[in-house]
């Protein structure tokens, strides 16, 4: 398992380049999706909240707060050398699959799934929320729909 979610933003954002904050979250949010559905285990141990613009790990989003775009080498504190081969080749399919879309579309695609629509528990989507999208809802959901196929 990653040290930390920064670990795997890290990664995302040396395969992707340059990328909206929104979209690092969603990836990142896919990535532990997916890890969780293929092994039953978390790819790292933060956990994310049901916001408005989808799900957000307040752990990364301190880092990048009040930036739209966030480019390689500005999370200092993560290291992509924390991840294994098997991690980074999950992370590559999750970026491969899901890389060509923005982070509006990742985040209105979060909207029709269960894990961030039942952690809101009805709330309509310009609600705030941090009410937390627990990995067995994430688990349970992505196993029956996978992220990518």
């Amino acid at each position: 398992m990653a040290q930390s979610i920064v670990d795997v933003a890290t990664y995302i954002l040396e395969r992707t380049g340059t990328v909206t904050t929104m979209k690092l979250q969603k990836l990142a949010f896919y990535s532990q999706a997916q890890h969780l559905a293929q092994y039953g285990s978390s790819l790292f141990p933060e956990d994310f909240e049901a916001w408005r613009g989808g799900p957000v790990a307040p752990e990364l989003y301190a880092l990048h707060r009040g930036m739209f775009l966030i480019r390689p080498g500005e999370l200092v504190s993560g290291g992509s050398s924390a991840l294994t081969d098997a991690e980074r080749a999950l992370i590559d399919s999750v970026c491969s699959a899901l890389g060509d879309m923005t982070g509006a579309e990742l985040s209105e695609r979060t909207h029709l799934e269960s894990p961030w629509l039942d952690a809101r528990e009805g709330l309509a989507p310009s609600v705030p929320s941090n009410a937390v999208i627990t990995q067995e809802a994430m688990r349970s959901y992505y196993q029956e729909h996978p992220v990518f196929a």
